[in-house]
């Protein structure tokens, strides 16, 4: 199996064999595989509202209890260089240069982040990161996909828990 393959396949197999079936914000979830398409959507209509609005895309974004923010799913927004420029759950991070930053597993996945955008357009990313209002890191996979915010090259991303 060639590498771009392997990268974009894997994940959507990790997420039908882990991930359970269950709630979130309270609307029943067909099984890992529609929680996957799920993220994939909110993603990619969060970059074209981006494409049209810009930042003042943000706020709506950061409400909880809302299309782009639910349970533990939340949408973020990083340039190319690696600067956050948008983190729902986190607003501590924007601003902050984070592409050196490693996971508890040493992986540097902003840059994992920009590499799949660049070489793709779109991809999911694996690593290891806090749940919102939590300090111990857990698996965490990650859509992310390229957008552009106000003119500066970005990508948008949205993940899910493995539990």
């Amino acid at each position: 199996m060639p590498k771009r393959a392997l990268i974009v396949s894997l994940p959507i197999l990790v997420l039908f064999v882990v991930l359970p079936v269950g709630r979130v914000a309270g609307r029943d979830q067909r099984g890992p595989v529609h929680q996957a398409a799920e993220i994939e959507g909110l993603v990619n209509r969060a970059a074209e509202l981006i494409e049209s609005e810009g930042r003042t895309a943000f706020p709506a974004f950061r409400r909880r209890n809302s299309p782009w923010r639910y349970g533990d799913v939340y949408l973020f927004v990083v340039d190319m260089h690696g600067t956050v420029l948008f983190n729902a759950a986190h607003p501590n991070r924007e601003g902050r240069d984070l592409l050196q930053e490693h996971d508890a597993a040493g992986k540097q996945f902003h840059k994992d982040f920009i590499g799949i955008v660049r070489e793709s357009g779109s991809g999911w990313v694996d690593y290891m990161f806090p749940r919102p209002r939590r300090s111990t890191p857990e698996v965490k996979w990650s859509y992310v996909c390229a957008t552009t915010v106000e003119d500066v090259p970005a990508l948008v991303g949205a993940g899910v828990y493995v539990e």
